[in-house]
């Protein structure tokens, strides 16, 4: 059985975007069927076996859309494995985990995913005009090993699980 699984994200300026394109692709070449798509364009989650859902984390929030798909799809999310990653830190920061929101934590339990996974984000100068002391954390802070890693963990997981997923 090939596994079937939903990377799903919410991008301020395109960094979360990219580290859902890479899970997916990891995904793929370990042999699972992967679709990845903004939340904007996901209409249910229904015909997936697994969900992936990323948001970029400002402020120490995610974005609005990803936590509406979480409560909106919360019923069907609980019926398959689900991995959750915020994207964010930079510079210094980029190593350390970051809270998780409290509504995001709440309904992480109610679906039952595991930890949410903290990583880096990349700033792009043309988005810290006028905005000196963002002006030395430009640049590309993500890890591609450690977004590798992680993604084959899940996939290391799906495929393990994969009988007990077949409808």
């Amino acid at each position: 059985m090939t596994v079937k699984v939903l990377v799903a994200y919410a991008t301020k300026m395109g960094s979360t975007a990219s580290i859902a394109a890479a899970i997916g692709s990891e995904l793929r070449d370990a042999g699972c069927d992967v679709d990845v798509h903004e939340l904007g364009a996901v209409q249910a989650v229904t015909p997936y076996d697994a969900v992936v859902l990323g948001s970029a984390i400002y402020q120490r929030r995610w974005m609005p859309e990803a936590v509406r798909f979480l409560r909106r799809h919360e019923r069907q999310l609980t019926a398959r494995p689900v991995w959750l990653f915020h994207s964010g830190p930079l510079g210094a920061a980029r190593d350390q985990d970051q809270p998780v929101p409290p509504d995001v934590a709440r309904l992480a339990r109610l679906v039952h995913a595991p930890a949410v996974k903290t990583l880096a984000g990349e700033l792009q100068a043309d988005a810290v005009t006028h905005h000196r002391d963002l002006e030395r954390l430009v640049g590309d802070s993500r890890d591609w090993q450690k977004i590798r890693a992680w993604s084959r963990d899940i996939a290391a997981a799906l495929l393990t699980s994969a009988p007990a997923l077949e409808r």
